[in-house]
């Protein structure tokens, strides 16, 4: 049957049944992450944040679909977890842009809408790649504008959009060499084909009970629920920096008395584009937030000026930073205490009315260790649960601080955290900890007495100086990086590659360390938690000592889910 429009019941319908098949198929999602560790958390995350998008579209009681597709957009904003959820709430922001107003869709906006959605998730990632959600959406959005130049039949353009989702689903191995090595699709890919399908099913009256039901509430999500390169940077020239001020702006649109223009997203962001390179323009209906390297900061602040007032300014010399960089890249820092034992004879905690440090992690020991570090607030997740941007926000909020730090302590919580640093009014800053040891690194750099920037710079060159060891078990049977790994064995896991397999948990870690200790290598640290003990901790510690006996090695109690020991070697 053909249709020519999508009303605001066709729209809350395809909603809900996105969340309901996300719900329904995340640890199938889940499973498809590339290492067999029990930690994959894409459909976890993918399922929270359509859930979240559902619940702010079955709260508002407009009658038009380009409010609701508004609605949809801010409630996956909030509830975007991980790298997945946070580019899943970019592909319908742009969604929501075109949409914008409309009181039914045809089928030139449900194209246009996806196009939409698609440039605004590639402008989100910095260095977008092929072979994720990313192609997925792009390939689905094009088969959509070929199909609506030929037909006014909404089922037809999203029949053409599901249709072409799959097709490029199956072409992630051969875009990515990992995922054609391990035998499986993208993650996020194949979340965002389960979205689309639930549209599609919708659309053509296909109900297989996937769509009827579903109503997240506050206990379902509760219990469901920019990468530092300084270890490279001290070899490049500052003369080689062909932008040498690192520009940031916030415009409150519209407010001011410079206001010269209405704004215009691609007119605002095509001038910028002009000016420089790196290149980040994040906006709502109040404001514009702006990143830019550049060689005319005062050009980005008149361009600025020219839509609203500028609500917050920082512009960084790269060049005079380089050189300091290079500077001190030949002093040796003082290792003479495990990075615990520094950290507590020199941290401050500080008062929440000036600088709050907000870290995720997730176990009753890393959270003691983090607050006696100095961090004032602790957001409950990490591997296995992301949090929400709105978790993050809501942390920021809750300290009633001047401003913040926040250490994710996972790379995929990046994307939240930033877009959380975006929302909230008060300056707020991402050290963009990899793992639980390089957040505890950090905090050796933040110093009470400077600034927000310097205490970011600082506890960012931070990160490079450990190395972050993980023990887990694996979750399947696989081959990877040369490894024939069999389920129930366990993995030594470092800086994010897998390094030791073994049927021992003792000797495996060990082995691990064995393969992390380099001639500077001087502290180790080892945080044990579920599937370990303080016993099978020192027994780590004595098959690490045969190796070297100077090394001074240091064991804490962390708690931490999925991980029996996190090891640091500084």
């Amino acid at each position: 049957m053909k249709v020519t429009e999508i009303t605001n019941t066709e729209f809350t319908a395809m909603v809900q049944a996105a969340a309901t098949k996300l719900n329904k198929n995340a640890d199938f999602i889940n499973s498809l992450n590339v290492f067999p560790v029990p930690d994959g958390d894409t459909g976890t995350n993918m399922s929270l944040s359509m859930a979240s998008g559902y619940k702010y579209v079955n709260k508002d009681t407009s009658q038009k679909v380009g409010d609701l597709s508004g609605a949809l957009a801010k409630g996956l904003l909030m509830g975007a977890r991980g790298n997945s959820g946070v580019i899943l709430s970019q592909i319908f922001r742009g969604f929501s842009k075109s949409t914008e107003g409309k009181q039914t869709l045809s089928a030139q906006d449900i194209s246009d809408a996806f196009i939409a959605g698609t440039e605004i998730a590639y402008k989100s990632v910095m260095k977008p790649t092929e072979g994720t959600i990313l192609t997925v959406v792009r390939m689905a959005a094009s088969a959509g504008k070929k199909t609506a130049a030929t037909t006014n039949d909404v089922v037809a353009v999203m029949d053409a959009i599901y249709e072409a989702s799959k097709s490029a689903l199956e072409k992630t191995p051969d875009l990515l060499p990992v995922l054609k090595q391990v035998g499986v699709v993208d993650s996020g890919g194949q979340g965002l084909v389960f979205v689309l399908e639930a549209f599609d099913d919708v659309l053509n009256g296909r109900d297989e009970s996937e769509s009827g039901d579903y109503q997240p509430n506050d206990a379902e999500m509760n219990q469901m629920i920019k990468v530092a390169d300084q270890s490279v940077q001290s070899k490049l020239n500052p003369e080689d920096i062909v932008y040498g001020y690192c520009t940031q702006i916030m415009v409150r649109i519209g407010k001011g008395r410079e206001v010269d223009h209405q704004f215009d997203y691609q007119t605002f962001y095509d001038y910028l584009a002009k000016l420089g390179d790196s290149l980040l323009v994040i906006n709502d209906d109040d404001i514009v937030k702006v990143h830019v390297h550049t060689e005319h900061p005062g050009k980005v602040l008149a361009w600025g000026q020219e839509f609203g007032d500028l609500a917050t300014v920082k512009v960084d010399n790269m060049r005079l930073q380089q050189e300091t960089i290079i500077e001190n890249d030949d002093e040796t820092p003082d290792q003479d205490d495990s990075p615990i034992q520094r950290a507590e004879s020199i941290s401050t905690q500080q008062p929440v009315s000036d600088t709050a440090i907000i870290s995720v992690s997730s176990g009753k020991g890393l959270n003691e260790l983090f607050q006696s570090l100095g961090v004032n607030y602790i957001v409950s997740g990490g591997q296995t649960m992301n949090p929400s941007t709105e978790d993050i926000v809501n942390a920021i909020k809750n300290t009633n601080a001047k401003q913040a730090i926040v250490l994710p302590n996972n790379k995929n919580i990046f994307l939240a955290a930033e877009q959380a640093a975006e929302v909230v009014d008060i300056p707020t800053v991402i050290v963009h900890s990899k793992t639980i040891s390089q957040g505890i690194t950090a905090m050796l750099g933040f110093n009470p007495e400077n600034s927000l920037e310097d205490n970011q710079k600082a506890m960012e060159d931070n990160l490079p100086t450990v190395k972050s060891g993980q023990v887990t078990t694996a979750i399947r049977d696989t081959k990877i990086n040369n490894l024939e790994i069999k389920k129930d064995q366990f993995m030594g896991i470092v800086d994010g590659d897998i390094s030791t397999v073994g049927d021992d948990l003792v000797e495996t870690a060990i082995q691990m360390v064995q393969k992390m200790l380099d001639e500077d290598s001087e502290a180790i640290t080892i945080i044990y938690g579920d599937g370990a003990d303080q016993a099978l901790a020192e027994k780590v510690q004595d098959g690490i000592l045969k190796l070297d006996d100077e090394l001074e090695v240091e064991i804490h109690e962390g708690d931490q889910p999925v991980y029996p020991f996190l090891i640091s070697v500084e």
